[in-house]
């Protein structure tokens, strides 16, 4: 590696979630597995490459994904258990360098620039990681290496599966030229329908084409972009960041929903998982965000910040209900998803007295009743299930209340 440039990796779980379904379930490999919500109204979370081959992918409508593939097994996800071994992954990525940038609980980027005299060059370095997430974990990693994260992560996509690819030193705009121009980062569907208006097909085409052309057909800022990143210019660092960016939980309806009275209860039931979700995790956080999918698949999010940082079901369901009120109700509901973040990032809660806030004064003597009551709630569904016990106004809805993280 030259002098002076970054060694970044790119890597990427193959077929993450239906790759751990296949590893826990020995019978289901060479099968076809998708995951994701089982019920005709659900949508796929991942696809095993036996199922892709008929034409499944992520984020398509489960009903369409078994008109595909009819053979097909459908699996809920469990989350939980897709944590772990990516806690585990993640950990060995650690071994190379701190500078680990989680994307998704399946990818992240590496910059190993400082661990290339200890641990050899970038490609040294990815197939030492390829091998040991294979020997200890039982799953595939594909890899992409480079001097920027642009073409890392191309590269990484054109590996797959269970692949490596090194772009050379100094290579960056070579490598880029003669792929599709829909490669770049920015070039959506409309986008490269402008710049095929204008005769670019291929990145190269890109940085030939002049920047008054390109500015006209694309605007100036996006044409300044997307030059630069023809050109291999991608100056962005990897940035460490290993505390969770947001808890959430959500559900698909069996029956479009279209009533604040028929919401309110799957709120509740969401809010009550996410709470439990981050008492586990040892996180409290200030902003809660309200989903909302209608039946025509559009889709509005509405958030809002609280005072303090809370992990408690009662203060998120108050909050979801108070963004409800922000939203058009004269349309049926298919999804409805409930999320967290905003963590305070001066550590975790347990560093905190029994009675002090995040601002140092003293909690009143209720909070901590209730969060004596959240303590053994949690105990209670540890041992007998996340159905065992819940509010009152869920009484009779248990599926509502399952943690998708749980086996069924």
């Amino acid at each position: 590696m030259e002098e002076g440039l970054r060694t970044i990796l790119h890597l990427d779980l193959d077929a993450f979630y239906a790759s751990v379904e296949q590893l826990d379930q020995p019978m289901l490999r060479g099968r076809p597995v998708i995951v994701g919500g089982t019920a005709n109204r659900g949508v796929v979370c991942a696809a095993s490459y036996e199922a892709r081959r008929f034409g499944v992918r992520s984020a398509m409508p489960t009903a369409r994904a078994r008109r595909l593939c009819p053979e097909g097994v459908f699996l809920p996800p469990r989350f939980e258990r897709y944590g772990e071994f990516s806690s585990r992954v993640f950990a060995i990525y650690r071994r190379y360098t701190p500078l680990v940038e989680p994307l998704a609980l399946d990818e992240a980027f590496l910059d190993v620039t400082r661990s290339r005299a200890l641990h050899g060059g970038g490609g040294d370095i990815a197939r030492a990681i390829k091998s040991a997430v294979r020997e200890e974990c039982g799953l595939a990693v594909s890899a992409g290496v480079a001097e920027v994260k642009l073409a890392a992560k191309i590269a990484c996509d054109l590996g797959k599966p269970d692949g490596l690819v090194v772009v050379p030193p100094g290579g960056v705009e070579d490598f880029l030229a003669p792929l599709p121009v829909s490669r770049l980062w920015g070039v959506g569907a409309v986008t490269e329908a402008a710049l095929q208006k204008v005769g670019v097909e291929r990145i190269g085409d890109l940085v030939r084409l002049s920047q008054g052309s390109l500015a006209k057909a694309v605007g100036a800022a996006h044409a300044r972009d997307l030059r630069a990143f023809a050109r291999g210019e991608d100056p962005r660092e990897v940035v460490p960041d290993e505390e969770a960016h947001s808890v959430g939980a959500e559900d698909t309806f069996d029956r479009d929903l279209a009533s604040r009275a028929a919401l309110e209860p799957e709120l509740l039931a969401q809010a009550t998982r996410v709470a439990r979700r981050l008492r586990e995790a040892g996180l409290r956080g200030r902003v809660v965000t309200l989903k909302v999918k209608y039946a025509d698949f559009s889709l509005v999010t509405r958030r809002t910040t609280l005072g303090e940082p809370t992990d408690d079901h009662r203060a998120i369901y108050r909050a979801a209900l108070a963004q409800l009120e922000r939203v058009d109700l004269s349309r049926p509901v298919r999804l409805t998803g409930v999320s967290v973040s905003g963590f305070p990032g001066a550590g975790p809660p347990g560093q905190l007295g029994l009675f002090a806030t995040p601002s140092g004064e003293e909690r009143p003597p209720e909070d901590a009743r209730r969060r004596a009551l959240n303590t053994a709630l949690d105990a209670i569904a540890e041992k007998y299930g996340d159905g065992a016990v819940g509010p009152a106004d869920l009484a009779g809805r248990p599926g509502r209340l399952r943690w998708p993280g749980k086996p069924e």
